[in-house]
């Protein structure tokens, strides 16, 4: 009985030239076939990946970083800085790079900025490796030529020299030397240390999808702090114990109410759009218009379809770089075919809306038929089905007819193979009961017999005639003349499908390779438009309004305004007002009782502000935002252990101090409870100084809201009368002995603390509390106060039994003692406490 051992499996690789791939028709959508392979395609963002690159030099900037989650260059054209280099704290804060890459040749001031930022132990989330380079690696003209001279996907092959520099310096200012000097000593770090391709050959480079350029203006300014304190981002330790490694998940926040987004790209944008929030009237109006288009009920329907498609635009920079490197999975094929095909979809959808909102018209122009191209030559090329079935990138029938002539042949080998079989059996030996003829991928064609009890030794195993191979399974093998004749025939069917297919999908790569320019800019407005989604999905749940921006308006003018966070966890929550600036005054020093709301009112200006600066609707029936440059905040300290410092100490040195010396006129400062981490005296005069010198700025006075129980701050008028100061007081009522908080802020200034209501909610003891209030009266009155004569009678007895029980245990026969002794250590200072 003859047999035929299936052939076995492969590795996928590439395409080569052998098909005419521009000559497939459009295809239909795939269904949801292999999801799980999809989820590999669908990896996070990968981690620890920005490496930034900067010069200094006659008070101006060159930056550059490499951002291995895209495989794109950032660049930001010279700009100038001052000495102490905040221009460059603020890159850094923003985008945390893994390591800063800069020439040996500095000036004092770069190396003590870098000296500094080396030694910052404590630094969220990591402290990066600073990195010096020969001065001679950042020349302009090296660095001209590595930049001309570099191999980049998303320039066709087919573009001469001349026609690549123009091209490139179509991307890349080449008139700004310094950026031009970092982008070059930035390729030559990302060289020296093979950034992304680590473990590959020394040939292959590294993968660079595009240049992209970044600038600061219009950016408003907000430290770590304020981020911290205001709960835009809160980060909490994942509660499954199998995502404990890969680090921390998105808490109770404004970024964790907000992002709705269906792609990990339109979260990480959302993300860098809190992270830079901006006065660009232009871009923020652009943003609200789309929100404000998506909130009309006509348009849900509309909505809820745009954000179904964008489910599915998954990692393409990630499969991009894996098709450069050659390492493309098969489910890459298929997440980068759903992709394309719902950005086709996108595309679509954006025509049919009014093209007078620039989003919806860059969409419709700029998904370009190279899309349609894509998804025709992915889907008439690769079978989806075959290619997870076989773990390797298989081709449909009907697309190289040499492939599908061999893959005939395959098919029709097991018959073919088992009337061979019985042929070579009529010529074998009579005692040979059974043989088969088999075919193994990369040996060829063997005919295997069954091994007899008579042969023993390898001698045994020779047959006339046959060429013996190897044992196997009690299987002897052997070269035949007809398998012989079948190598040079059929010759390895299997490996040459598998070749012939390698070089289709190597083609298929180089295509889609030359159109990475239009698959990013599909990331690009997909990401933007999966935000705006987003936003107006939070928009219309939570009831937002739209913000209204007025340049000439120095502060800010909220009506009803509410606590975007506050508002879903309390069961009622009262909105409020607020308005500074204008004729209304700069400063607003608001007093009321502890647990009142002062605190969830000054986050809640800060909040509506920082929202309407990223271009969100905002929690308030009203909202008009002045020029804001900047945000500051002193409402509580930070976690001081591990720096060493004093809670006062923090609140004067990275709080209080940071707003003084870098608040301008169009700066929001909130400052909640400050001077309370020391002497009440000192605190208050520190408070009052602090204010003082603001005031005494005179126009350029920055726009204060200041939460405070000093009431001494008032009574003893320490700050100068008139129209710049504004008081403002939560409002209560008194239910009997009972104080009601009614939460609502009102002009005045509170009478009291009410710190005993407070304790009393906290249910302490009533004998403390009440004898609280009678040492705060007594202070009030300047009379002195004395111990309460209940307690030091039961002290005295106390004291008193302590003495007795000394003397009913000591020995009077024990020879070492010493009554002298006794008396003086252990008698006399408890007979002193008692008279």
């Amino acid at each position: 009985m003859a047999s035929v051992a299936a052939p076995e499996g492969g590795t996928p690789q590439g395409l080569g030239p052998g098909a005419a791939a521009t000559s497939f028709p459009s295809a239909a959508p795939v269904a949801d076939h292999g999801e799980a392979e999809e989820d590999d395609a669908e990896e996070p963002v990968e981690v620890s990946g920005i490496h930034l690159c900067v010069l200094w030099n006659l008070g101006h900037l060159g930056i550059a970083y490499y951002d291995t989650s895209d495989s794109t260059i950032h660049f930001m054209p010279d700009a100038p800085d001052q000495e102490n280099l905040k221009l460059l704290q603020r890159v850094l804060d923003e985008i945390n790079p893994q390591t800063v890459v800069t020439s040996a040749k500095q000036d004092e001031n770069m190396i003590r900025f870098l000296g500094k930022l080396a030694s910052q132990e404590n630094r969220e989330p990591k402290r990066p490796e600073v990195i010096f380079l020969p001065n001679v690696d950042f020349g302009l003209e090296i660095s001209k030529q590595r930049l001309l001279s570099g191999n980049y996907t998303f320039i066709p092959d087919s573009m001469t020299t001349t026609e690549k520099i123009i091209f490139l310096s179509s991307i890349i200012p080449f008139d700004c030397l310094l950026t031009v000097r970092a982008l070059g000593g930035l390729l030559k770090f990302l060289g020296r240390r093979r950034i992304g391709v680590e473990l590959e050959n020394d040939n292959v480079g590294i993968p660079i999808l595009g240049f992209k350029k970044f600038v600061l203006t219009h950016l408003v300014s907000i430290d770590q702090n304020t981020y911290s304190v205001l709960q835009i981002f809160k980060s909490e330790s994942h509660p499954s114990v199998y995502k404990v490694a890969s680090g921390l998940k998105e808490g109770l926040s404004l970024f964790g109410i907000l992002n709705r987004c269906r792609s990990k790209w339109g979260e990480k944008l959302l993300r860098l759009w809190f992270t830079r929030p901006t006065h660009d009237l232009e871009e923020l109006n652009s943003r609200l218009d789309v929100i404000q288009f998506f909130l009309l009920p006509q348009n849900l329907d509309m909505a809820q379809m745009l954000h179904r498609l964008l489910g599915h635009i998954k990692n393409v920079p990630l499969i991009l770089k894996r098709m450069k490197l050659s390492h493309t999975k098969v489910s890459d094929w298929q997440v980068l075919y759903k992709t394309v095909y719902s950005a086709l979809g996108l595309r679509d959808a954006c025509r049919s809306l009014p093209q007078s909102i620039p989003l919806f018209r860059d969409i419709a122009q700029e998904f370009s038929d190279d899309l349609h191209h894509i998804t025709s030559l992915i889907g008439k090329v690769v079978d989806f089905e075959g290619s997870f079935a076989a773990n390797r990138f298989t081709v449909l029938p009907n697309v190289d007819p040499e492939i599908d002539e061999k893959k005939r042949r395959l098919v029709g080998l097991p018959s073919f193979l088992t009337e061979v079989a019985w042929k070579e059996l009529e010529s074998l030996d009579s005692r040979i009961p059974s043989c088969s003829v088999i075919y193994i991928p990369l040996i060829g064609f063997l005919l295997s017999i069954p091994r007899l009890p008579s042969m023993v030794e390898a001698s045994d195993f020779e047959i006339e005639g046959l060429d013996f191979m190897f044992l196997s399974e009690e299987k002897l093998h052997y070269r035949s003349a007809r398998t012989k004749e079948l190598d040079a025939l059929l010759g390895d069917l299997h490996c040459d499908i598998r070749d012939q297919e390698t070089l289709l999908m190597y083609q298929l790569q180089c295509q889609v390779l030359a159109r990475a320019a239009v698959l990013t800019r599909v990331l690009d407005l997909a990401s933007r438009l999966d935000v705006l989604l987003a936003l107006a999905s939070a928009a219309r749940d939570y009831g937002y309004s739209r913000p209204h921006y007025s340049p000439q308006l120095l502060g800010v003018r909220i009506q009803n305004g509410r606590h975007p966070l506050m508002e879903l966890c309390a069961q009622t929550f009262v909105p409020n007002s607020a308005e500074c600036g204008g004729d209304k005054g700069r400063v607003r020093v608001i007093t009321g009782p502890n647990s009142s709301g002062k605190s969830i009112y000054l986050k809640q200006v800060g909040l509506i502000t920082f929202m309407a600066l990223v271009g969100s609707f905002v929690p308030a029936e009203e909202a008009e935002i002045g020029a804001v440059d900047a945000i500051f905040t002193r409402i509580h300290s930070c976690e001081s252990i591990s720096l060493g410092l004093s809670t006062f100490m923090i609140d004067l040195n990275q709080q209080v101090a940071k707003a003084v010396n870098n608040a301008t006129e169009q700066s929001l400062v909130l400052i909640d409870e400050f001077g309370k981490g020391t002497n009440t005296v000192d605190g208050l005069a520190l408070l009052a100084a602090v204010l003082r010198h603001w005031l005494s700025l005179g126009p350029t006075c920055p726009h204060i809201f200041v939460a405070t129980n000093f009431l001494s701050l008032i009574q003893l008028q320490l700050l100068p009368q008139g129209s710049p100061v504004q008081y403002l007081t939560m409002e209560t009522c008194e239910d009997g002995n009972d104080l009601v908080f009614l939460y609502r802020v009102c002009k005045g200034v509170a009478n009291a603390s009410h710190a005993s209501h407070t304790a009393a909610q906290a249910r302490l003891p009533d004998k403390l509390i009440a004898r609280g209030r009678e040492v705060s009266d007594l202070i009030r009155s300047g009379k002195p106060i004395k111990p309460i004569k209940e307690l030091l009678k039961e002290k005295q007895i106390e004291n008193c039994q302590t003495l007795v029980d000394k003397f009913l245990k000591l020995d009077l026969e024990d020879p070492s003692l010493d009554l002298e002794i006794f008396m003086n250590q252990e008698v006399l200072p408890v007979a002193t406490t008692i008279l």
